[in-house]
């Protein structure tokens, strides 16, 4: 599946590509409606306001229109001030710590999470973001982002966990980083190994500065450490080097008291390397979230075209069977490609997402890619009006709408 093609993944190197556009519709005021009600005074004092218009009542009306037009600029600069979320014009569901407030690692207990990777440049991720969520008319529940191993304290975005943008744009959402033991653009010397990584080689230069800058930081963030591994080896290292660099990293983070991550692995679920992927599992104690990569590729590396039920429920099944049977799941990367000659076939697979996510059995998240891979008709970004309104109105469905508090 995505292994065949993406051993060099485009946004993971930073080829930064233009993001989504979208149209907002600015909100329309309606002004106060004007008191024209004409009262006489039948009993004004000592005759003043007799035969005249009454100025009380419309006074009154004064009054009660410049205390609306107060309140209504106060609520626009609260606003203008408040969350990024508020541009989509929606609200977020709320249970102030109810029952399906999310637990400790991130788990929504009744339903499941909606997020994305979302193209964007080197600084417009913001933007971008929100340019997505006034497509699909909702807030995304995760933003999907990439980072290689170089040294973090230059000005490349690459090697900042996390960068202004992604705070900003976690103020209000959740975030899956994507960590990758490699140095985007840099020589094959400079590449790491996961012998070098167990071996504690990066600790001083990389590893302990990733770990204060997540700290620091303070909220919860889902954090991958090489994603889709089992397309990596045998070039950084064996399965069970990954493991040892995994392990090492967890440990290292817990050693400096970095206690916000949420510990997500994933693979890409092909199960054509299912021994390889269960030699990688790092273990339970080890990993918090299982996450898969599985697509609807069609035309794309000459695949036939599948259902949305059909990219997941074989990987679901096997994961549950071999790899953990209770660790909350997540569809890490979820996508279809187009069919040129049937315009609504893209609308159709993405209007039975919502019903199959309920079927697959603890799987809490899933995270759109809208976006193409390298190869003839590998384009899997939503691809016109139509898809956009059938993902739009499938994301809507009360299961992926969950409190984040």
């Amino acid at each position: 599946m995505r292994w065949l093609h993406r051993l060099r993944h485009p946004l993971r190197r930073h080829e930064y590509r233009p993001g989504i556009t979208g149209q907002r519709t600015p909100g329309s005021r309606t002004p106060a409606p004007r008191d024209t009600r004409s009262t006489r005074s039948t009993s004004a004092p000592h005759g003043r306001h007799r035969g005249r218009r009454n100025p009380r009542p419309r006074r009154l009306a004064l009054t009660a229109a410049l205390t609306a037009c107060v309140s209504l600029t106060a609520v626009l600069l609260l606003r203008d001030h408040s969350s990024d979320d508020k541009d989509w014009g929606g609200s977020r569901p709320s249970t102030q710590g109810g029952r399906c407030a999310p637990t400790a690692l991130l788990e929504p207990p009744c339903g499941a999470w909606f997020g994305a990777f979302v193209p964007h440049a080197k600084d417009d991720l913001p933007e971008k973001v929100k340019a997505y969520e006034r497509q699909i008319g909702r807030p995304l529940d995760i933003v999907y982002t990439y980072h290689d191993m170089s040294l973090p304290q230059g000005e490349r975005r690459e090697g900042q966990l996390l960068t202004d943008e992604e705070r900003r744009v976690g103020k209000d959402r959740l975030l899956l980083l994507s960590w990758e033991s490699k140095v985007w653009g840099g020589t094959a010397a400079q590449q790491p190994t996961w012998k070098q990584i167990a071996a504690g080689d990066l600790d001083e230069s990389v590893i302990d500065v990733q770990a204060e800058r997540l700290k620091s930081y303070g909220k919860k963030v889902f954090l991958s450490f090489d994603l889709e591994m089992d397309t990596r080896t045998p070039a950084s290292g064996t399965p069970e080097d990954y493991v040892r660099a995994y392990r090492h990293i967890h440990d290292r983070f817990r050693e400096l008291g970095v206690t916000n991550v949420v510990w997500t692995w994933i693979t890409t679920g092909y199960l054509g390397h299912a021994d390889l992927i269960k030699r990688m599992y790092p273990g339970d104690d080890y990993v918090d979230w299982v996450a898969y990569n599985q697509y609807n590729y069609y035309q794309c590396h000459k695949a036939g075209w599948l259902s949305f039920a059909q990219t997941q429920q074989a990987t679901h099944d096997w994961v549950r069977a071999n790899i953990s049977d209770e660790k909350p799941l997540m569809l890490s990367e979820f996508g279809t490609a187009n069919d040129p000659t049937r315009p609504g076939r893209q609308a159709d697979w993405y209007a039975q997402v919502p019903s199959v996510l309920k079927k697959l059995t603890g799987v809490k998240a899933a995270l759109q890619w809208n976006y193409r891979d390298p190869g003839p008709h590998c384009d899997l970004a939503v691809a016109n009006s139509r898809a956009w309104s059938s993902l739009r109105k499938a994301v809507s469905d009360p299961y992926l709408n969950q409190p984040l508090k």
